[in-house]
């Protein structure tokens, strides 16, 4: 199949509909079709909410239900808890984690009435600063699904740093986060990969031979998995 980012990810920022149909595209061009069987159940997500005293947010059950079992996609490196590890932190409702517990990402208590609430983040368990990270828990997900498939260490994939000034020949997608978030994607029809930080680079590619040869054209110091 073939994936379109710079046409289909301008609708699936402000549409959670078109990004579960994003993801979906993402899962089945990256790894394997969304099956049943992939996601979540009902039942798991009423426990969840019994045992937390809470009603989670449309969008949080409809992304575990599509995919919260296919940690392929979600995973990797950092990890998106199932409903039984969901907790709350800093008045947040504590979705995701870092893969060392050096960051959280999670949904305001004060947001959960909406259907797809924004998202924030933070640094560590004892620091109570959060900084807001996306403006809608769909895009969350979609930033997810785009990030982790590029760590997984079994597939095409290579990281190290980089100049973005030499990405000219690269397209930049649209920004998912918000203002002060420094993660950028860029896309080409064989390979995505991501910039954060200003300078450190992971990158996917459809097969073997189009990662080695993006490898060899980049200027990147790379630092092979």
């Amino acid at each position: 199949m073939t994936l379109d980012l710079p046409r289909d990810l301008p609708a699936a920022l402000t549409d959670r509909t078109a990004a579960w149909r994003l993801i979906a595209d993402l899962a089945a061009f990256w790894n394997a079709p969304l099956r049943p069987g992939d996601g979540r159940t009902d039942a798991e997500l009423d426990a969840a909410e019994a045992r937390l005293g809470l009603r989670l947010p449309a969008a949080l059950r409809e992304a575990h239900l599509l995919l919260g079992n296919r940690p392929d996609l979600t995973s990797n490196h950092d990890t998106l808890l199932p409903p039984a590890e969901l907790y709350v932190d800093q008045d947040c409702l504590v979705h995701r984690v870092e893969n060392q517990g050096c960051a959280y990402w999670g949904i305001p208590l004060a947001a959960l009435g909406q259907d797809d609430p924004p998202t924030v983040a933070w640094p560590d368990a004892a620091d109570p600063e959060t900084t807001p990270w996306t403006a809608r828990l769909s895009v969350d997900c979609l930033a997810v699904v785009l990030t982790e498939p590029l760590l997984d260490q079994d597939a095409y994939t290579d990281a190290g740093d980089v100049d973005p000034a030499d990405l000219a020949d690269w397209t930049e997608l649209p920004r998912l986060h918000e203002p002060g978030v420094d993660s950028r994607f860029y896309a080409r029809p064989d390979a995505l990969l991501l910039v954060q930080d200003g300078s450190w680079l992971a990158m996917r590619a459809v097969s073997e031979a189009a990662l080695d040869e993006l490898c060899e054209k980049l200027p990147v110091s790379w630092n092979a998995y």
